[in-house]
């Protein structure tokens, strides 16, 4: 990445240098081609040059690796073939978030389509807490189940297990959480982020859903081998890679080979809408396209959250596998509403912990706790923490009882969940771990100012290194008139965009405000014109009261802009038109 900062930006209204992302793209270059600009895009996310057209079009064959090189992958896959053909009692064991519930969606439907009726056992957030426990363990047992497959959880299960095996019942674990070096005993533990795993680590940035996929694709291969479609239709796993799509962005899973390949895949089947649960859900977030990415991770699935966050914790799995067209529709309303309930709790907790922040020295973590928080919004609290601090951020809600139930969410370049699975191994914590950018924990109220000097200890330095390789990095400068629908068009080629994989972020100016004003919750809305004699509108997102909305709320007629975001469709007005988020902008010197 050259050094120089683009347009000269040292230092821009959110106090950051701007860079190029890679190559130096100016579409104001007479002869440019919107090609050119995909091709760059894909080149500055990592793509090698000779598989631009793998990556163009990502598919399932052209990045799927073969099941078989992940450990325990085959005796998982054996052991549920084995229940498949002896009709055993199974039961999906499911995380409460998106993840967890898409997991288990995928393993039912599949098994379902297979002529086995697995059932789903999604634990509940408040009473249980995270992962299986023994005595749920134990109950599944004792109820008739002979083989169980936790999904999204399990990796750091020893004592549950060590439950599970004394209870004679097989337990199967699919997750991609970090492990210790030790591994809780299980029939198999299927883990990208094993430490002893060989060929199948290059495959960690997987979300649980994702490894679930390929669970599936060796059962029906093993299957396939004892002639069990020898008088049965094939199960289509592709047809359920749309509830694999709504898994991988939802859990913020790095967008790069084969995620890439099951999100684009997975909206191209989630357009047809065959899957009842999900068009209930996209009708109830009031979507009235074919879902992008984006919508997969803020309209979908915190619907599906919320009913672990603060509601019935199996809603999400049950929309995901219902028949049933009025069941679909009354479960996605009642996710609806608690997506409502929701937004409140957060609110309010949102509000104590930044308080809670101003009262502190500024450590590398920002660790802030509260009696009585709600603990199904706590991640999300995080995630905004970490975004207004720009380090990473932990949240605890205490419970009567004197135990903090935690989450966090970390940046680029520091490895929260390592951190945590260190700080339980160290003994300040009753459980804990996650992987790089989102972790989990269960601390003691006495031992969190502990943990929170552990993580400053451990983790300073990367986050002192992080800070100072923070830039805003963009991908291309254009003139305000070149923010068109046929650029955005365009943009999209280089997709599907989220973690691992940043959308195009482009710098139109110089500009100048010629309206601005708040609109809805804090938006800041501005119509700027260019030197060009084009006009466009922008809007900075929940930035009226930070330095960024002020600044363009202030901004003089005679002084100039450059504007930096993402272009986007405007879909409101009778006509599409191209508009710009902004994400920061600059003086023009």
């Amino acid at each position: 990445m050259p050094n120089a900062p683009l347009l000269n930006v040292t230092h821009s209204i959110l106090g950051q240098p701007w860079r190029w992302r890679g190559m130096q793209t100016d579409t104001r270059d007479e002869g440019f081609q919107p090609d050119d600009l995909v091709t760059q895009l894909l080149l500055t996310r990592g793509c090698p040059r000779e598989e631009l057209e793998a990556h163009r079009a990502p598919s399932i064959r052209g990045f799927m690796p073969d099941p078989s090189i992940f450990r325990d992958m085959d005796k998982a896959a054996d052991r549920l073939a084995a229940a498949v053909l002896a009709q055993e009692k199974v039961t999906i064991f499911g995380d409460y978030d998106v993840d967890g519930a898409t997991s288990a969606a995928l393993l039912i439907r599949l098994l379902r389509d297979l002529g086995l009726a697995a059932s789903p056992y999604i634990p509940d957030r408040l009473m249980e807490g995270y992962g299986p426990s023994g005595e749920a363990l134990v109950r599944l047992a004792e109820g008739g189940a002979t083989l169980i497959v936790t999904v999204d959880c399990g990796a750091q299960a020893f004592e549950a297990l060590d439950m599970a095996r004394d209870a004679g019942v097989d337990v199967i674990v699919v997750d991609h959480h970090k492990c210790a070096s030790a591994l809780p005993v299980a029939h198999a533990l299927v883990n990208p982020n094993r430490l002893d795993e060989d060929e199948g680590a290059s495959h960690g940035h997987l979300a649980a859903v994702g490894v679930a996929f390929l669970l599936g694709a060796a059962l029906i291969r093993r299957l396939r081998q004892h002639g069990y479609f020898a008088d049965r239709a094939e199960p289509r796993l592709l047809d359920l890679l749309d509830i694999v799509a709504l898994g991988t962005v939802a859990d913020v899973a790095a967008l790069r080979g084969l995620n890439r390949a099951f999100v684009a895949q997975g909206l191209k089947v989630m357009a047809a809408r065959r899957n009842i649960g999900l068009n209930a859900l996209i009708a109830a977030s009031r979507l009235n396209r074919a879902p992008t990415a984006t919508d997969l991770g803020f309209a979908l699935g915190p619907r599906i959250n919320a009913g672990g966050r603060v509601g019935k914790s199996d809603l999400g799995v049950r929309l995901l596998t219902t028949e049933d067209p009025a069941e679909a529709q009354e479960i996605a309303a009642e996710l609806d509403r608690l997506n409502e309930e929701r937004r409140a709790i957060e609110a309010a907790v949102q509000e104590a912990a930044e308080a809670a922040v101003l009262t502190q020295h500024n450590r590398a973590v920002a660790v802030v706790s509260g009696a009585g928080w709600h603990p199904g919004v706590i991640g999300i609290v995080a995630g905004r923490l970490k975004e207004r601090l720009g380090r990473p951020a932990i949240v605890i809600a205490i419970d009567a009882d004197g135990v903090g139930k935690g989450s966090g969410r970390s940046v680029a370049g520091v490895d929260l969940g390592s951190a945590v699975l260190a700080a339980k191994d160290s003994g300040l914590l009753v459980a804990g771990g996650g992987h790089a950018m989102a972790a989990g924990l269960t601390v003691a109220a006495d031992k969190i100012d502990a943990f929170a000097d552990f993580l400053d200890a451990r983790l300073s330095a990367d986050v002192t290194r992080a800070d100072g390789e923070r830039a805003l990095l963009l991908d291309a400068v254009l003139a305000p008139g070149g923010v068109t629908p046929a650029l955005v068009e365009a943009l999209e080629v280089g997709g599907p965009y989220g973690m691992g994989w940043p959308a195009p972020r482009v710098v139109a100016g110089p500009v100048r405000v010629i309206k601005a004003d708040i609109v809805g919750t804090g938006h800041v809305r501005v119509i700027v014109a260019g030197d060009d004699g084009r006009s466009i509108k922008a809007v900075a997102f929940r930035a009226a009261e930070t330095p960024l909305g002020q600044a363009l709320l202030g901004a003089p007629r005679d002084r100039r802009l450059w504007i930096a975001g993402r272009a986007k469709i405007d879909d409101w007005a009778s006509r599409p038109a191209a508009e710009l988020h902004i994400d920061d902008a600059a003086w023009v010197d």
